[in-house]
């Protein structure tokens, strides 16, 4: 399934709790907010450049976007209709919080075009949710992922992995809880813990330790792997890469390339296991087949993966294949 999106960001208008570790400005670089007109210019502009407009959504992102004053809602919605429908745009796609849904608010977002919602479940943990001052629970989220559902809407759920008062084992449930609600996407958001948000000080007063990196990587090629398999697509692993956070960032699990990390540790935990059950005494060469579209990710990283299973006395070589489906592989005798 392809996806893009033409982003509009609306920072932190409307939200009506300021969580653990927000910082919509510094996490988006949006530092102003877009009127009616600024997303009219960037679907003109989006129109002349986007290749293929029938596979793009407009995307407003960034805020609690059912949450933010209606005026201003009717707004942003009255100039993204105009570019939707034949040889324009697919639809329209905002995020918001699983408390500010209801069937009124559906209704309307129907109205002007909306296809698809993202919620931001960030845990399905309730004592994680308060301490990191969601101001939701995971009812809310189940409640309104079956009410987005029953309208007709693509569903997205967004996570948050590495919170604070949530093990990686929570995280997994977390995952595993997302996953019956059986979305149509999901984004995995490792934290990252950004200056001047409570978060912040937590971690700095020592009152919060991240997990180490190496082990986040780990839990997150867990997760995709989860979701993929029950045939839920990741548009999103790690944030975007950015300046802004990049300068404001004391700790957590930014990389620009972190999708990447996890997608190779999937591929060398997927090789490793099948070496092992199919060639238990291989020692050598041998020759391992995955998605040519995957070639890359298998590799590793600075060949990372090939190194690895080099220290462990096997010489792999990755090749392309269009018949493997993506994160298995399949060795060639």
């Amino acid at each position: 399934m392809k996806h893009s999106n033409i982003s509009v960001f609306v920072p932190h208008v409307g939200c009506p709790h300021k969580c653990s570790f927000c910082d919509q400005r510094t996490i988006s670089g949006a530092q102003s907010l877009p009127r009616g007109r600024d997303v009219m210019e960037v679907c003109e502009q989006a129109l002349r450049e986007v290749s293929s407009p029938q596979d793009t959504e407009i995307a407003f992102f960034g805020g609690s976007f059912t949450a933010i004053p209606r005026d201003y809602m009717l707004e942003l919605l009255e100039a993204a209709k105009e570019y939707v429908g034949e040889g324009r745009f697919r639809g329209i796609r905002c995020s918001t919080r699983p408390d500010c849904i209801n069937a009124e608010v559906l209704d309307l977002l129907k109205v002007f075009g909306v296809t698809a919602i993202e919620l931001g479940a960030q845990s399905m943990k309730d004592e994680v949710l308060a301490a990191n001052e969601r101001g939701h629970t995971a009812q809310d989220v189940v409640n309104a992922s079956r009410l987005i559902k029953e309208y007709g809407f693509e569903l997205g759920l967004q996570m948050m992995t590495g919170l604070y008062k949530s093990s990686l084992a929570d995280d997994m449930e977390t995952a595993r809880k997302i996953a019956d609600l059986a979305p149509d996407t999901v984004r995995i958001y490792p934290v990252v813990v950004l200056r001047g948000t409570r978060l912040g000080q937590l971690y700095l007063s020592g009152e919060y330790s991240p997990a180490p990196f190496d082990e986040m990587v780990e839990v997150c090629a867990d997760i995709m792997k989860l979701f993929t398999e029950r045939g839920i697509m990741v548009i999103k692993c790690g944030l975007h890469a950015s300046e802004f956070v990049e300068q404001d960032m004391v700790a957590g699990y930014y990389h620009p390339a972190f999708r990447e990390l996890c997608e190779a540790a999937i591929y060398r935990s997927n090789i490793l296991h099948t070496i092992e059950k199919e060639l238990p005494d291989c020692r050598g060469s041998v020759t391992a087949e995955v998605s040519s579209r995957c070639i890359s990710k298998a590799v590793g990283q600075k060949r990372a993966n090939i190194e690895f299973f080099r220290e462990r006395g096997l010489d792999v070589t990755i090749v392309g294949s269009e018949t493997v489906p993506i994160y298995e592989c399949k060795l060639r005798r």
